[in-house]
């Protein structure tokens, strides 16, 4: 599943072609994703201006001049194609704007979704409503992780992939994070530091800051709207690597848990 720096390079990728421009075209090929569409998403996109991008979590946002936000996510497959040469079968919702310009939503296996409500209801819309800070914004600290950590016996992998404490950690990331920052994901959330979850959200805003920047991580099916395949997938340190060394002699190993593969290392994490 595209993780935040793939949806955030999605967003930054979408924004020279959409921001500012009126679409003069929406074309649905079909009515559903994994939910319906809006039924009404051609009338009320169709000669409308987007005046901003954005993102909240893993979802895209797009918003309208009419007073609507477009909220999309990627679901397990899902991408923007920029100005195709031709429409692919799984091409589903079409945009094109006055300057001709063409967006595609490709979704093989229509995991993704596509919303629309208005712009200032965003925060309320039910995704929404129960997310936890993002983790590169000002609300995402030590102090808020220690309150909300506290007396908690769950492992700090588990509670890190908790949309209500922290918005948009995905899996990869997250053991990333924790090894950057030296902690044992099998650690009770409750039991970690002040100063160690001071370093945990430095090695939060690492990670990502170093995966947006790489184009976001090239796994499964996911491309840049432009269609480059983001490379960060290549720096992983811990995710993908069991049985290969760590930096600091030992061997990463991998475990299940909470129906997901957790990579780290014994040795340097605590």
């Amino acid at each position: 599943m595209p993780e935040l720096p793939e949806v955030e390079t999605t967003v930054r990728g979408l924004a020279p072609v959409l921001e500012g421009r009126r679409i003069r075209r929406v074309q649905l090929r079909r009515p559903d994703l994994r939910r319906p569409m809006p039924q009404d998403l051609g009338q009320r996109l169709t000669g409308a201006t987007v005046t901003a991008l954005g993102r909240r979590a893993k979802y895209g946002l797009i918003d309208t001049d009419r007073g609507d936000t477009m909220i999309f996510h990627l679901g397990m497959s899902g991408r923007w194609r920029v100005d195709p040469t031709e429409l692919l079968p799984h091409d589903h919702l079409i945009l094109e704007t006055e300057e001709g310009r063409v967006i595609a939503l490709n979704d093989p296996r229509r995991f993704g979704s596509v919303d629309l409500v208005p712009t200032t209801e965003v925060g309320e819309w039910p995704a929404f409503k129960a997310l936890g800070p993002e983790p590169l914004g000002p609300h995402f600290t030590a102090d808020h992780l220690k309150a909300m950590l506290a007396g908690r016996v769950a492992s700090i992998k588990l509670l890190l992939l908790d949309q209500r404490i922290v918005a948009g950690l995905g899996n990869i990331y997250v053991c990333e994070a924790l090894y950057e920052s030296r902690i044992s994901p099998k650690r009770a959330g409750g039991s970690v530091s002040k100063p160690r979850l001071a370093r945990l959200v430095a090695a939060v805003h690492e990670v990502l800051d170093a995966a947006i920047e790489a184009g976001g991580s090239s796994l499964r099916d996911y491309a840049r709207p432009d269609g480059e395949l983001g490379y960060f997938s290549k720096q992983f340190k811990v995710y993908g690597r069991e049985g290969e060394p760590c930096e600091c002699g030992g061997t990463v190993a991998r475990y299940t848990e909470g129906g997901r593969s957790t990579f780290w290392c014994p040795k340097c994490q605590r």
